[in-house]
């Protein structure tokens, strides 16, 4: 297993001081980037956050973040999933972005955990996973992830695709996603970035120009970070995913879901009924929110700090946050 460190770009992450990075291989043999922050001296140590980013994301788009939860004495440990990032990639196109099934995230999730073991991280543990490291995120709960609470932000356990056009989207994923053409890029999807694409008027990622201008930046200074639309193999594994998921019972893990009021992104039906199911989970609903939460103004930011200090501090319940 390769212990070498990573490339950490701190230019453009923002970042608290002393962030390091670290390769490290699964167990089928795939090379990811893991991503650690340790909380500001002087604070205290709070707990360690698992942070689990949405697809075509990479460690330092979360530095401002691990930057004020530093401030607030934890600790951050990110991924760059396979596929992403400076993780290995499926196909030489590294634009392309494909997986053959989401249990190969759950390699990646284990190697995470390893990591966090070996360095000895703060407890408690407390997940937080946006879009579709939220779907990764609720697996890996189903699975016995060992974390104190869970917090999500806009989790893909649905995709938005119009009602007419979804059995066509079942229908050519299945019939591609075992044959060469599975690393087709899905029909309607660029080969560029977001950021790259889309100007910050009418974005479906956030309201705070200056985030988005943060996100801008990091992909044009760092493009091998970035990543284009996803592959019709990629697709058929999302729905496979999303489907199953929502087959199962609730976790009795704490949960706190954050979803923007003008999400348009990720299916908002099932995310309004796992948390309705959920015994131990509360649904807060932003007003004027696009996707990314997180990528909002500060005092939007604060209130998701709030919500993982009560995970990690409460005695085991968040419906009276």
């Amino acid at each position: 297993m390769e212990h070498s460190d990573a490339p950490l770009f701190d230019d453009i992450a923002q970042g608290p001081a002393n962030g390091r990075a670290f390769w490290r291989n699964t167990s089928d043999g795939v090379r990811i980037r893991l991503g650690l922050w340790p909380a500001a001296q002087g604070v205290g140590n709070a707990g360690t956050v698992l942070l689990f980013p949405g697809r075509t994301e990479y460690i330092e788009k979360y530095g401002l973040i691990a930057a004020e939860l530093a401030e607030r004495g934890f600790s951050t440990l990110s991924i760059d999933w396979r596929g992403q990032g400076l993780s290995d990639r499926a196909d030489q196109d590294r634009l392309l972005g494909h997986v053959g099934h989401f249990s190969e995230y759950q390699l990646d999730v284990a190697a995470m955990m390893a990591l966090a073991e070996e360095l000895d991280l703060p407890r408690p543990l407390i997940l937080l996973g946006h879009s579709m490291g939220g779907c990764i995120g609720l697996r890996s709960l189903q699975e016995g992830l060992d974390v104190k609470g869970a917090c999500f932000s806009a989790p893909m356990w649905g995709i938005t695709i119009a009602s007419a056009l979804r059995p066509i989207a079942w229908g050519i994923s299945w019939a591609l996603h075992q044959t060469p053409w599975k690393l087709m890029l899905t029909p309607g999807t660029a080969r560029k970035t977001y950021v790259d694409i889309q100007p910050f008027e009418d974005n479906m990622l956030t309201t705070d120009p200056e985030m988005y201008a943060l996100m801008q930046l990091q992909a044009s200074s760092r493009p091998e970070l970035t990543l284009g639309g996803p592959t019709a193999g990629w697709l058929y594994a999302a729905l496979r995913e999303t489907t199953d998921l929502m087959k199962l019972a609730t976790p009795r893990t704490s949960c706190i879901t954050f979803l923007g009021t003008q999400e348009r992104i990720v299916e908002t039906d099932p995310i309004h009924d796992v948390m309705g199911r959920w015994h131990n989970g509360q649904l807060k609903l932003m007003q004027g929110c696009e996707h990314e939460v997180l990528m909002e103004a500060g005092p939007i930011r604060s209130q998701v700090y709030d919500a993982i200090h009560l995970l990690a501090h409460s005695g085991g319940t968040v419906n009276a946050a």
